[in-house]
């Protein structure tokens, strides 16, 4: 429905949901690109986009795409609450300025609320769509998507559980069958500092990798108080970040970059199973859900290989967002933030050292799928962000239920945390207690 009509009950069945699912370059060089003959059968040079998910992170998703390519227009958005598509529609307003009126096409028939938003997106006559709704709708609208034709960007995580990772593998496996771009959120991976730094790792310039170790130590996440005239539903979406099923724990929704990172280091192999430790030490209030505020999780490789990430929110504590990385022949200092891209020896000299561009890796992102598009060879990002993904998620189980996890169980795990449905009271489990909690 679009937002002059009344609001529809945002409550709907899993099931009803669920069956409705079912029914690179810079951005000088994507804007110089032509579109090849016949790719859309309009036989324009305008590539139509549709935002799912009017957030924050949307918000900045849909005005990066909009700043890769110059035939590149917003004419669709959707999302569960109405307010999140105004305030999505003024800020992308505000920031194009001068340049809005030839860049955002998106009509009061096109702007749609409510959780069916994603499939009135799609059949918008898009042809590119960003998916950056809450984590736990991401293997649904990705399926969706795909099977719909459209080339995506899709934010991690990609899921928060194993039922949901095999829906979005077969998603990404069918893309790469349909000729369709799928570029992921892991947006480090469209660093150039980054790119720079792991291609020398991965390459052997510190020897071969036996173990890294990354963090994600940060303060807690601001709750939001719960108001009278809030379902279960709102509520807990409205706190997303705080409830399991929506959004995977925060070694899923946020630390997953670092364990990207990780795996990136490790070159992009399963690892064989993980150990966790984690809790809930400082959290509290019904606004702060279930999740832990803590993890350390040990990633088993073959031939004794180890990485080792550690993630807190918690207030109060020193912050750190670094990979260390230690190789045969020396280690390797990454953080993107500080900026410090360091490679040294074995006696602490250095090796190398970026001096590069540092370019938004956001837009980056952006700037690559869009001309991998133009160019009619599109990326595909589906193998490595479903890795790095599971490998979150597996580390998750295993902090929860105080077990040893393969890859394999959490990959072939039944545990699907998708409530029965959405209308009226949505419990909030227990806090997970390791060594109780039971792994499905």
């Amino acid at each position: 429905m679009n937002i002059r009509s009344k609001p529809r009950d945002l409550a709907l069945s899993r099931r009803a949901f669920v069956g409705t699912a079912l029914a690179a370059g810079a951005a000088a060089g994507a804007a110089g690109l032509t579109l090849p003959s016949g790719v859309f059968a309009r036989g324009d040079d305008t590539l139509r986009i549709g935002l799912i998910g009017c957030g924050g992170r949307g918000t900045g998703a849909a005005l990066q795409a909009l700043r890769a390519d110059k035939g590149a227009v917003l004419v669709a958005v959707g999302d569960v609450f109405e307010d999140r598509v105004r305030s999505c529609l003024a800020g992308l307003s505000e920031e194009l300025g001068d340049a809005a009126k030839d860049k955002l096409k998106v009509t009061p028939e096109r702007t749609f609320v409510g959780l069916d938003a994603y499939r009135k997106v799609l059949d918008a006559g898009v042809d590119v769509v960003l998916l950056t709704t809450t984590p736990n709708f991401r293997p649904i609208h990705l399926e969706a998507a795909v099977q719909a034709g459209k080339h995506v960007f899709c934010e991690k995580p990609m899921a928060v559980d194993g039922p949901g990772v095999r829906k979005a593998m077969a998603a990404a496996k069918l893309a790469k069958e349909k000729n369709l771009a799928l570029v992921s959120g892991f947006c480090w991976r469209y660093g150039n500092a980054e790119r720079a730094a792991f291609e020398r790792i991965n390459a052997g310039a510190i020897g071969r990798i036996m173990a890294a170790h990354t963090t994600y130590h940060t303060g807690t996440l601001s709750p939001r108080p719960r108001k009278p005239e809030w379902s279960d539903f709102e509520f807990q979406m409205r706190n997303w970040w705080h409830f399991t099923w929506v959004s995977g724990d925060h070694i899923v929704e946020q630390a997953v970059h670092s364990i990207d990172r990780l795996s990136w280091a490790m070159g992009d192999e399963n690892p064989v199973r993980c150990v966790s430790l984690g809790g809930r030490a400082a959290r509290k209030g019904p606004e702060s859900g279930h999740v832990f505020d803590h993890f350390a999780v040990v990633y088993e490789y073959g031939q004794g290989r180890r990485g080792f990430h550690t993630c807190r929110q918690i207030d109060g504590c020193p912050s750190d967002n670094t990979d260390y990385i230690f190789g045969t022949k020396g280690r390797a200092v990454i953080n993107g933030w500080v900026p410090q891209h360091d490679l040294l020896d074995l006696d602490d000299k250095p090796v190398w050292k970026y001096d590069g561009p540092r370019r938004d890796m956001y837009q980056n992102e952006h700037d690559a799928l869009f001309a991998s598009i133009r160019n009619n060879s599109p990326i595909n990002d589906g193998d490595w962000m479903l890795r790095s993904t599971l490998m979150a998620i597996m580390g998750r189980m295993a902090a929860y239920t105080g077990q040893t996890v393969t890859f394999e169980q959490a990959l072939n795990s039944t545990e699907d945390l998708t409530p029965a449905s959405y209308e009226g009271m949505i419990p909030v489990p227990p806090v997970a207690i390791p060594g109780q909690t039971k792994f499905a």
